[in-house]
């Protein structure tokens, strides 16, 4: 049985989703981590919890990593994250070793100053493989290194987020536009607040209604903007709620939105549930959301940062009941196509065997 050591924030559903899959595939994995387990984990997973905090850790937990390795010798060493767990696993000096890049680490990290930029390329020069998400993302990732990327998209289960009747506090008649996601300043939740005031106030008589589900620093002020706009009454927030539950929230749907404002939004999750789900989605145009949208058949692409072209763009789908229809069927059959998790999880096991099959040759 192969042996590979993920090194990743154990903290990260993620991450979980990654550490499982991997294990229904044969593999006996170890998960090496800073932050501890909130998701659950298969009983077969091996995790180690490294003695130092981060971000320091990053540096500090060198020897406790190196031991590890010893102990554990893995076949492979898999980190997530080009840039914490990325730095771990360029230090150990491990062969092989795979990087798979995310999101901030790449869009965000480098550009803080000339040493995050040559970390990073360091810990790029290390990897034997590096895999990312959308090739939105490889592109800004070629900018750092030389090496071949390999886009290894991290798609949804099909068969839980599928269209289904759900317990709604929504009345049937309500077209309701929502989104699940952090309530975070990347996520662009303001100028959905704002798009969705224009269109009520636009079409006063229909009966919308806005459904904001997720927790995250903002919520407070995100609520009280809401109510600023004479929103209160038409706009739901459900704060934090469990992973297993999200499928429930995106069939509450009428409409999905997804206004991120910063091009770390590296592949769009959420937007591939709601398009499994056969929800049509308005999605603005930053880092791999266009790549989970066809534009004009799954969905819609507006500008970031543009509540105008946003309420716009939610208006034609609101007025227009058969192309909500046929964009929500268009995206799940896309998602079946090209997102399938199960078959995500096959590409990137065949880039392990392909290292182990590179090393053992």
């Amino acid at each position: 049985m192969p042996r590979i050591l993920l090194l990743a924030d154990a903290s990260s559903i993620h991450t979980a989703r990654w550490a499982n899959a991997i294990v229904n595939h044969g593999w006996q994995v170890h998960l090496a981590s800073l932050h501890a387990v909130r998701e659950p984990l298969d009983p077969g997973i091996s995790c180690h919890r490294a003695p130092f905090p981060a971000p320091l850790g990053y540096f500090a937990n060198s020897h406790w990593f190196h031991n590890l390795i010893n102990r554990i010798r893995p076949d492979l060493v898999h980190a997530h994250f080009a840039s914490g767990y990325g730095t771990m696993g360029a230090l150990a000096k491990y062969n092989p070793f795979i990087l798979s890049v995310w999101g901030s680490d790449i869009y965000d990290f480098p550009r803080k100053s000339m040493l995050h930029r040559r970390l990073v390329r360091f810990n790029l020069s290390r990897a034997k493989l590096i895999t990312s998400t959308s090739q939105a993302m490889a592109i800004e990732t070629r900018k750092y290194t030389k090496r071949p990327i390999y886009v290894v998209p991290f798609g949804i289960d099909v068969d839980q987020f599928i269209p289904r009747a759900v317990s709604s506090p929504f009345d049937p008649a309500d077209i309701v536009i929502g989104t699940v996601k952090t309530l975070e300043a990347k996520y662009g939740i303001e100028y959905l607040i704002r798009a969705f005031k224009i269109l009520r106030d636009r079409h006063p008589s229909l009966p919308l209604k806005l459904l904001i589900v997720g927790g995250g620093t903002l919520l407070n002020r995100l609520t009280r903007l809401a109510n600023s706009l004479g929103l209160g009454h038409d706009a739901v927030f459900t704060g934090q709620i469990q992973h297993a539950d999200v499928y429930k929230y995106h069939n509450m749907s009428t409409i999905a939105a997804f206004l991120s404002v910063l091009d770390s939004e590296s592949f769009g999750v959420s937007v591939l549930e709601a398009s499994a789900c056969e929800k049509p989605v308005v999605v603005s145009g930053v880092g791999g959301l266009p790549e989970v949208t066809e534009d004009g058949i799954t969905g819609i692409v507006v500008p970031p940062r543009d509540a105008q072209r946003s309420a716009d763009a939610l208006e034609r789908l609101v007025l227009d009941r058969d192309l909500r229809l046929r964009m929500g069927k268009r995206g799940r059959e896309r998602v079946l196509r090209l997102f399938s998790w199960q078959d995500n999880v096959k590409m990137m096991v065949q880039r392990y065997d392909d290292v182990l099959g590179a090393r053992d040759a």
